[in-house]
């Protein structure tokens, strides 16, 4: 169930701010030493490109995010760098916050970038790192924000998902769940938009009105961010369990027991999840069955998948190379210069780097 609750009209306010500073994607040794060419050719893997971020004295990097064919370094300090993902070209590179304010994941829309600075919502031009809108939300916000064409969907520490027209930003609508719980995540299609709450409901409404379309109740905590991937709705729940949902009906598909409280979102390919189990590693789950296949012990990130193999980057500093078909170990890597590290289910590239801001990407050789 929903709550309807009333129209509420917000003023807002337009800044923009813009910054620059020279940077490059810088091949060589020094980058190349991030994990010693012996030990790729050893795990049948090539370097591809390196860069090395601008960063001042006691800064660090803090982590890693793939956007569509950019690869986004953000600081300890937030400073944003941008590189082509492919070629490592740079892209831009910016200060995108005041160090103190937490960043949620960025979000992408029709080629903007979309994040929460603080209470504020704010849209980047992907190419430069420039400004192009913000607002001012009077309400805090609880979870990275969603979009499609027409809306803005936000949620609030007010326990309200507020709905905002895209093109001026006026609030049109807000909705909370039944049980009045905090919402964790948010996914929004053309038609339809699905939440998840501190509770475990998971809800869809129609896109522009308040208008329920199903329910689900899982036990605990919905982690975000939930994974849209064709007809189906993953995501995992502090109840310990892996969820595959309808996204049209709602419907259970199945429900994976993982043994474990869950505190990260799956990655989802064409034909393997894999989910990190607090305490245990990483797991992989047959995408069709919801079967599990094997568990890597102390893993903690799936970074591709090529070829029917699982490259998995551990707690512990090592590279974990596994079959999927066979559920079997193939090999072990030395990673212990890697200590930052982004999952990637698009293709068989690897990106890992460490705390000073060497970038390497790495695929497996031809």
């Amino acid at each position: 169930m929903i709550k309807i609750l009333r129209y509420r009209p917000v003023l807002f306010v337009i800044l923009s701010v813009s910054f620059s500073l020279e940077c490059g994607s810088v091949p060589g040794e020094d980058l190349r030493r991030l994990v010693s060419e012996e030990l790729l050719k050893e795990a049948g893997l090539e370097i591809v490109w390196g860069a090395q971020l601008p960063l001042k004295q006691g800064e660090m990097l803090k982590k890693l995010q793939i956007l569509n064919g950019r690869i986004y370094a953000l600081t300890d300090r937030n400073y944003i760098v941008s590189f082509n993902r492919e070629n490592g070209k740079f892209v831009f590179s910016r200060p995108i916050a005041e160090a103190v304010f937490p960043l949620p994941e960025l979000g992408l829309y029709d080629d903007e970038i979309l994040t929460i600075i603080s209470n504020k919502l704010v849209e980047i031009n992907p190419d430069s790192g420039v400004e192009l809108s913000s607002k001012h939300l009077d309400f805090g916000v609880t979870c990275s924000p969603a979009r499609n064409s027409a809306f803005f969907y936000i949620a609030g520490v007010d326990k309200r998902l507020h709905t905002l027209r895209a093109e001026n930003k006026v609030h049109l609508f807000e909705i909370a769940a039944e049980s009045d719980s905090i919402i964790t995540a948010i996914t929004a299609d053309e038609s339809f938009v699905v939440f998840g709450t501190e509770a475990g409901d998971v809800i869809s409404f129609r896109a522009d009105e308040p208008k329920k379309l199903w329910s689900f109740a899982a036990d605990d905590t919905i982690i975000s961010p939930m994974v849209r991937d064709g007809w189906s709705l993953f995501f995992a729940s502090e109840d310990t369990s892996l969820y595959r949902l309808n996204l049209f009906s709602g419907k259970l598909i199945w429900k994976y027991p993982a043994g474990a409280v869950l505190d990260k979102a799956p990655r989802v390919t064409a034909d393997v999840v894999y989910q990190y189990v607090r305490n245990k590693g990483l797991a992989a789950i047959d995408r069709e069955s919801g079967r599990g296949l094997w568990l890597v012990e102390k893993g903690a990130e799936i970074l591709a998948q090529a070829g029917g193999k699982a490259y998995v980057i551990t707690k512990i500093g090592t590279l974990v190379v596994m079959d999927n078909e066979k559920a079997k170990h193939l090999y072990t890597v030395n990673f212990a210069g890697v200590s930052r590290y982004t999952a990637n289910v698009a293709d068989s590239k690897m990106y890992i780097a460490d705390d000073n801001g060497r970038i390497t990407c790495l695929r497996p050789s031809k």
